[in-house]
């Protein structure tokens, strides 16, 4: 991809503070249209329209089209680093791996608190706004209550909303996609920034306790990232804060080691799962894993789960609010009675299949409305703030006025809490009911999620919500589940697909519960296990935060079947959550497997050309005119004679790398090698990789005519070890070896001599289906 790719994609005006990966949005992302090609421009218009996307190089980040490129997670092996390397005493080696085990503890201790802020903010804002509408409820002023309740809902929507559409468009949604999408190699602008980072906690909160059906789990994900991002990248060059330390971390492969940490101590953070998050960042989220990063992701997930005992047990004196209950384990179903047989085994498999189902109409209904709200969201930042408002009036107006359906319950003789619930979160709220008398629709929509899960999981409680209450409920989140994901606010999906899950999973144990010993709370939970399979499609590490965070170990066997069925079932019918808002953004993410129609062709057939490369010493006029026509970010050297006794291939140079050699003006009248020299004017620090928007730019850098008639040396920057394959060899074997090895160029060979040494480049682009559909018409996708 990345030599058609165009590397300049950052706000100049924030970018020269901090060292980060994709550091701001493009707000004047529109002056890179100019240099891409027409056919590039029918991507303007983010996932919309029924049309194809032909490229691979732009992508929708936030609610705009943004240029991406391709991270380089290779070792440069170059003479300049070689002679670092070899120079290198013990002490500097140790600092090294030291410094890693620092940045995994801050990383951990970071998120740790900004989970417990999420937490404990959410809690007493959400817990404030339900209080004042119960207490007026109470009181039978009921359209005081409503206006209230609705004040507070849409006020606190457009605030988050507002936050995400004008300072960071790229904090919409769960970030997720956008960490996966990255730890596979694609880099965007702004969706590390941050100011990214600032929104992601702060919208999310607020949107959270705005009443929106979403969940603040999805976001902290996207959260661990940035700050593993923000602490890894450097400090900030504007305020002179920058650590000598740190210029170990200023290259793409040690980012994404810490990013990987960051995302799995954002899973440890929001479901206080430290195992959950370590299978997390294995099975979804990370695209290369070595044993060194399994121990480190570990480590940080290990200590996030200390700093939020820590807090909790603060809190669990009253310290903190109304938040402080629950502890490590959210939702505790320990006390049920694990005891079940044949007619228990053939519910779960029911179960499963339902799961199976409802998670792929789920996903299926999620990118349909994606792409309309993608009308919405190119017409500008009202817009969105707008739809917003929309979606909070409906669900205020759903969650206020569906419980006035539901019928009165007396309170339980039995009951272990306080019924009616009065001035707290609990399972029996009075809403307009008098007396002993309990609203049980309104005790699950007048909570906080988190509240409401608690209710659905609660055991002991067969009778606490009637069928057709857990009906309305189920249908209600479902679908606004579904709507509201992909507006202008951060916004996670787990929670959503648990409450609706554990809403039919109670009710499948209400009809079963002529025939089960199962609890109808532990039938909730096998509900949400089985929507979470059939959305998400994941088995190991699902299973995991859901033991984590119930204390469930002896429904073990149960929680596996039913995840491993619905995944089974949803598979038949579309591809998980995740992967379709990967596509849908227009990311070129690579497979873990070759597609079966790449075994037809070969490397060489898709290499794109004209291919552009530099001799060994060459003239300084033909480099800056190659940077200057094209959008290149590798270029092949060539050694000739008298360097060589025939052309041979040299290696690979970088752009960045020759314009810190341009910058220098170490040039040479006469074209002869000058590379020690070189190398004692340069350390490595020099060619370290920036942040996006940090790096030089040709614009940057002036020439004289008699400069541009000089000669440089390339061979002290030149890889002269990249990955290189046969011309021959199948697209499939390429694409895996691309993959794994993380690589952002491979060379391609010819098989036979007499030729040029080099046939061409192959990059992400070039494994990408719109490209090979391009030159290829007639090839079959699917077959």
């Amino acid at each position: 991809m990345d030599q058609y790719e165009e590397s300049n994609h950052a706000d100049e005006a924030e970018a020269n503070d901090v060292e980060s990966r994709g550091e701001l949005y493009g707000r004047e992302v529109e002056t890179h249209w100019s240099e891409i090609s027409e056919k590039n421009t029918s991507m303007r218009e983010p996932l919309l329209r029924k049309r194809t996307n032909m490229t691979s190089q732009i992508a929708v980040i936030g609610s705009n089209v943004s240029p991406i490129e391709s991270l380089d997670y290779e070792i440069i092996e170059n003479e300049l680093f070689k002679q670092d390397w070899r120079s290198r005493k013990k002490i500097q080696i140790f600092q090294y791996v030291f410094l890693k085990w620092v940045l995994a503890l801050l990383i951990g201790l970071s998120t740790g608190l900004v989970g417990f802020f999420n937490n404990i903010a959410v809690e007493n804002i959400a817990g404030f706004k339900l209080l004042l509408t119960s207490d007026l409820m109470s009181a039978k002023k009921y359209f005081k209550a409503f206006a209230v309740y609705a004040t507070c809902n849409i006020g606190l929507a457009t605030l988050a909303g507002a936050l995400c559409a004008f300072i960071a468009p790229a904090a919409a949604g769960s970030g997720i996609p956008e960490v996966k999408a990255y730890l596979n190699g694609v880099d965007a602008p702004s969706i590390l920034a941050p100011s990214t980072l600032f929104v992601k906690i702060f919208g999310s909160v607020i949107g959270v306790s705005a009443g929106f059906v979403v969940g603040k789990e999805g976001p902290m994900v996207h959260t661990g990232a940035c700050i593993a991002n923000l602490l890894g990248q450097g400090g900030s060059r504007k305020y002179h804060l920058t650590c000598k330390w740190l210029r170990f971390f200023k290259n793409d492969r040690d980012r994404r080691d810490l990013i990987t940490c960051g995302a799995a101590a954002g899973v440890a953070a929001a479901f206080r799962a430290p195992v959950g998050g370590v299978l997390f960042a294995l099975e979804e989220a990370a695209s290369w894993w070595r044993s060194a990063l399994l121990w480190r992701t570990f480590f940080t997930t290990a200590v996030v789960a200390i700093v939020l005992r820590a807090f909790i047990q603060y809190c669990s004196t009253g310290k903190c609010g109304l938040f402080g209950q629950g502890g490590l384990i959210m939702y505790d179903v320990s006390s049920a009675i694990a005891a079940y047989g044949g007619a228990d085994i053939l519910a779960v498999l029911f179960l499963g299949v339902i799961g199976g189902i409802f998670g792929s109409i789920y996903n299926y209904l999620i990118d349909k409305v994606l792409r309309v709200y993608g009308f919405i969201n190119e017409k500008g930042a009202y817009f969105r703030i707008l739809l917003v408002i929309c979606i909070s009036i409906l669900t205020t107006a759903c969650s206020f006025g569906l419980p006035w359906f539901a019928k009165c319950t007396a309170c339980p003789t039995s009951a272990k809490e306080t019924c009616p619930t009065v001035g707290e979160s609990g399972n029996y709220k009075s809403f307009q009911c008098q007396g002993a008398y309990y609203n049980d629709l309104a005790s699950l929509f007048l909570n906080t999620n988190d509240d409401a899960i608690r209710n659905l999981f609660s055991t002991s409680t067969r009778g606490e919500f009637q069928i057709s209450s857990l009906l309305i409920f189920f249908c209600t989140i479902y679908c606004l589940g579904i709507i509201t994901y992909g507006i202008a606010i951060p916004a996670g999906l787990f929670i959503p697909v648990i409450l609706a899950g554990a809403t039919y999973g109670r009710l499948v144990g209400r009809l079963f519960e002529s025939l089960s010993s199962i609890d109808t709370g532990l039938f909730a939970l096998l509900g949400a296990a089985s929507l979470l399979g059939g959305t998400m499609r994941m088995t190991v590490s699902l299973c995991v935060i859901l033991l984590e965070l119930t204390n469930d170990l002896l429904y073990l066997p149960l929680v596996m079947l039913v995840l491993l069925i619905s995944k089974t079932v949803a598979d038949c019918f579309n591809n998980g959550v995740y992967d379709q808002i990967v596509k849908l953004k227009g990311l070129p993410y690579l497979e873990a497997h070759a597609e079966p129609y790449m075994r037809s062709l070969g490397a060489g057939d898709v290499v794109s050309g004209p291919l552009i490369t530099f001799a060994g010493v060459e003239k300084v006029e033909n480099i800056v005119h190659a940077l200057k026509s094209t959008g290149h970010n590798g270029f092949p050297v060539i050694d000739e004679p008298p360097f060589s006794e025939a052309p041979e291939l040299c290696g690979l140079v970088l752009k960045s790398h020759l314009l810190v050699l341009l910058k220098a003006k170490y040039f040479s009248k006469e074209r002869v090698l000058t590379g020690r020299d070189i190398l004692k004017q340069f350390s490595p620090s020099d060619f370290a990789k920036p942040g996006s928007g940090k790096g030089l730019k040709l614009e940057d850098i002036t020439f004289e005519d008699e400069e541009m008639e000089m000669y440089i040396d390339l061979h002290p920057i030149t890889n002269a070890s990249p990955y290189t394959v046969v011309e021959t060899m199948s697209l499939a074997k390429a694409a895996i070896l691309f993959r794994q090895l993380g690589l952002r160029h491979m060379c391609v060979v010819p098989k036979s001599q007499g030729r040029p040494p080099i046939v061409g480049i192959l990059t992400r682009h070039d494994f990408m289906l719109e490209h090979i559909l391009g030159l290829y018409p007639h090839i079959k996708p699917h077959k």
